[in-house]
């Protein structure tokens, strides 16, 4: 594969003058080079550290925007960068920029194949937003929300609290499912399972004051509750918005102590030998 990467390399430069498009390198424009990387660096940790103290101070309403922003700030701020080091070193011509567009596409293209693949998949997504900033994800066997959205992949905090990092290119081939697609709520689901002969009216009645009387629920938004059947139980799903998705396993945590409290009260009877069990989605 390096002989094939040398070969395309060589072939290139046949119509790649490196001294034409080089321009004279000195000592003062290496020191402007690093001082650009450096101003670069600064702006980018100022810019994410303010972007998080912002989306903190703001109506609740405005959080998940001003997150949002974060991603096309980075690209602006890399962008010029990226651009004044290239005019500070090369001469651009409209001719040199093709040659060197070229050559560094190859380079690209066989010795860093999986890394542009991610830029390029980064740049769809700032256009096709298949996630945002403040998003609660799931990709692959990963769920949970974003918290920063680089050039190259995207980082998630888990319900257990961890990081992880899913690179861009992961939109190739992973379905991507969007709890809240850039809205503040994002509907969790509290499943409940009982005897086949409960009384439906009274439990539903008990879950759906349950999730109204809740301090975390979005009452603007619908609350539902829905049945199931399955062999060995009947099996109820209480569908409901808190006010802000970053709740989401706290609401469900209330929702399932409030409701079990009340089913306890009222002694409804769970499936023999299954008792009662829920899932997250």
């Amino acid at each position: 594969m390096m002989d094939n990467i040398f070969w395309l390399a060589q072939a290139n430069s046949r119509g790649l003058d490196v001294d034409r498009i080089i321009s004279n390198v000195t000592i003062i424009k290496i020191f402007q080079g690093l001082i650009l990387i450096l101003v670069a660096y600064i702006l980018l940790l100022v810019s994410e550290k303010f972007n998080y103290w912002l989306s903190e101070k703001v109506p609740n309403r405005f959080r998940l925007i001003v997150k949002q922003s974060l991603p096309l700030v980075r690209a602006i701020i890399l962008g010029i960068t990226i651009i004044s080091l290239l005019r500070l070193f090369l001469r651009l011509s409209a001719n040199n920029l093709l040659a060197l567009t070229g050559t560094i596409s190859l380079a690209l293209g066989f010795a860093f194949k999986d890394y542009a693949s991610s830029l390029i998949a980064g740049l769809v997504a700032l256009f096709e937003v298949p996630y945002r900033v403040g998003d609660r994800v799931q990709i692959g066997e990963h769920y949970g929300e974003v918290i920063s959205f680089g050039l190259r992949g995207i980082k998630l905090r888990t319900p257990s609290d961890n990081i992880v990092t899913i690179p861009h290119n992961k939109i190739w081939t992973e379905a991507i499912s969007n709890s809240n697609d850039g809205a503040l709520e994002a509907q969790v689901i509290a499943d409940f399972y009982f005897a086949q002969d409960v009384d439906l009216d009274l439990v539903m009645k008990i879950l759906y004051e349950a999730a109204y009387t809740s301090q975390y629920t979005q009452l603007k938004l619908p609350i539902v509750v829905t049945m199931d059947e399955t062999p060995w139980a009947t099996h109820l799903m209480l569908k409901a918005y808190p006010m802000d998705a970053r709740d989401e396993n706290i609401y469900k945590t209330d929702l399932l102590k409030r409701s079990k409290q009340a089913l306890a009260q009222h002694n409804v009877q769970y499936p023999p030998q299954w008792g009662y069990s829920s899932s997250n989605h």
